[in-house]
């Protein structure tokens, strides 16, 4: 398989048509690396030539690095079925980088993107119908940030004054009780002897 590899690494890098700022094979995983700029040049040069054929997106996917300049990660994974090869592509973006859709090359890439988009905040240029589609239409944040809280920023509860589902800041009540681990069963004694012995001294 790692000659397979190999070869297919070379093919890559030898084509003129490409422009790969980087290419590594890590344990018969090629990845290439890609400029914004460059991207779709390179997706439809990796689609439709002959040596290549990689004609599927299996999956577009985020990572943020907030420590970095440029911020976010955008990963490829293409599967070429005529000759049984997979390879990511990656491409670096700041914060403010608007990455050029692939729907007009590869129609999955519609939800996928949107997925992006949810989880990350990435936008997508020209893609037919960017919004979220795994959160709620007023979740407000990109959960799969780094920067984003673990509690996220609403909870959603049904009010029966209401009649209907309402959303509220975060009330973390749990941070303000006094648990017991001794026993569950009889209250937090031993902490209220603690305190009378402290006010006695």
């Amino acid at each position: 398989m790692s000659t397979n590899y190999n070869n297919l690494k070379s093919l890559i890098e030898n084509n003129r048509e490409l422009k790969i700022d980087k290419i590594e094979l890590i344990h018969d995983n090629l990845i290439l690396c890609s400029s914004i700029d460059n991207l779709i040049l390179n997706i439809n040069v990796l689609k439709v030539d002959s040596n290549f054929k990689f004609r599927q997106l299996i999956d577009i996917l985020g990572i943020d690095y907030p420590q970095k300049e440029k911020r976010f990660e955008v990963v490829y994974l293409f599967l070429s079925h005529e000759n049984n090869f997979r390879i990511s592509l990656k491409t670096n973006i700041d914060e403010h980088e608007i990455v050029p859709t692939l729907t007009n090359i590869f129609p999955s890439a519609n939800w996928q993107e949107r997925e992006v988009f949810d989880m990350f905040g990435i936008k997508f240029a020209d893609h037919p119908d960017l919004r979220r589609i795994l959160t709620d239409y007023e979740f407000e944040g990109y959960p799969l940030r780094k920067d984003f809280p673990l509690t996220g920023y609403k909870e959603v509860r049904y009010s029966a004054e209401y009649q209907k589902v309402i959303y509220e800041p975060v009330k973390l009540a749990q941070d303000y009780r006094d648990f017991d681990f001794e026993s569950p069963w009889k209250g937090s004694e031993y902490i209220k002897k603690a305190q009378d012995k402290a006010n006695e001294s």
